[in-house]
């Protein structure tokens, strides 16, 4: 592995490689590591004698139109005793080539193989892994992460979604009406463009170039998406449909969301309080089909990535997941869990 500094600086290195789908086709995807030079404040610290740190991990995956940027998350799990990874998928962020369709992908099981390449290199970066490994999604990349382990069972322990895009706005018979829709032209021209309003909203709220607090690059994470495609949304609409039937899934599975939903044609105050991007009461029905042990926490105030939100509103974020870990990880030897530590609520811009 080739690990080179990272875009994030101090403390980040980033790993590009290539992984061969089922289809043979060899897509780039770009794995981000969290390695701070220095031990921080509240993080698990080996004692004289104490048995080795236990070794967790957790991988990270974006949303659609969108890359890996906040170190905030990952200074989070690294005082919660987790080492931190990331994956910029392929034809997103790190991991854009020339020539490509930017966000675009045919089939959702597109990604699987450089999601188990990331794993297989996980491990890898470990003398001493125990197999617990963390899967973390936002938004498509929730969907995405869902789907994956539904396929792949045994090889994560717990799954975290952060705004998982898991339906349509309003029910499933939505879905069924774009669905009908969109696949005849996804079927003969699946690069089409589909000429749907733009709405920059959601950036607004979350872009420093705007109203938010968060630096953004806007190659990676353009202010209105990449430009949305029949057989990329034919996609989407058929992991809708998997999840509707039912995921089955047999580990722990904690579910972000916002208290309420926001969307509209045009930009409400109400948005820089909401999820302006999907219907978070469909969301967490969905939710309850993932799996058998699922957690649903509804965070007031919350936008779409809840994670980027005020300060004040994603302290309260990292205390719900933090207080579910206690609850489901694997605790140190010796200690009480990793969410023992408080999540500091420094902005953007707090150093490595």
């Amino acid at each position: 592995m080739d690990w080179q500094p990272d875009i994030l600086g101090a403390g980040f290195e980033a790993c590009t490689f290539e992984a061969a789908g089922t289809d043979a086709v060899r897509r780039t995807a770009t794995l981000v590591r969290f390695r701070p030079g220095k031990v921080e404040p509240g993080a698990p610290a080996a004692r004289a004698g104490s048995p080795q740190r236990l070794r967790r991990a957790v991988l990270f995956l974006h949303g659609w139109s969108d890359y890996f940027f906040n170190a905030d998350l990952a200074r989070f799990w690294h005082r919660s005793g987790y080492d931190f990874y990331a994956l910029d998928m392929h034809n997103h962020g790190r991991s854009l080539r020339p020539g490509t369709t930017g966000g675009y992908v045919a089939d959702l099981a597109d990604y699987d193989a450089e999601i188990g390449e990331a794993v297989t290199m996980i491990r890898a970066d470990s003398d001493a892994w125990d197999q617990d490994l963390t899967l973390m999604g936002h938004s498509t990349g929730g969907l995405v992460a869902a789907l994956w382990v539904s396929r792949h069972p045994a090889v994560v322990s717990h799954l975290i979604l952060n705004s998982p895009w898991l339906e349509m706005h309003g029910s499933s018979l939505v879905r069924l009406a774009a669905s009908t829709m969109v696949r005849p032209v996804a079927r003969f021209r699946p690069e089409a463009v589909l000429r749907l309003p733009e709405r920059g909203f959601y950036w607004r709220t979350i872009s420093s170039s705007a109203d938010g607090e968060w630096t953004l690059d806007d190659r990676f994470r353009p202010p209105m998406a990449f430009p949305l495609r029949a057989g990329w949304l034919s996609a989407v609409l058929t992991g809708h449909a998997r999840v509707a039937r039912g995921l089955g899934i047999d580990i722990p599975i904690l579910v972000l969301l916002s208290q309420g939903s926001a969307n509209g044609p045009f930009w409400t105050e109400e948005m820089r309080r909401t999820d302006a991007v999907l219907d978070v009461d469909i969301i967490a029905l969905r939710a309850l089909t993932l799996g058998r042990t699922v957690t649903v926490e509804r965070i007031d105030g919350a936008l779409h990535d809840v994670f980027l939100s005020p300060a004040p509103v994603r302290a309260d974020a990292y205390a719900r997941l933090s207080r579910w870990l206690r609850g489901y990880a694997t605790p140190e030897p010796g200690s009480a869990g990793p969410g023992t530590v408080a999540p500091g609520t420094a902005g953007p811009g707090a150093d490595a």
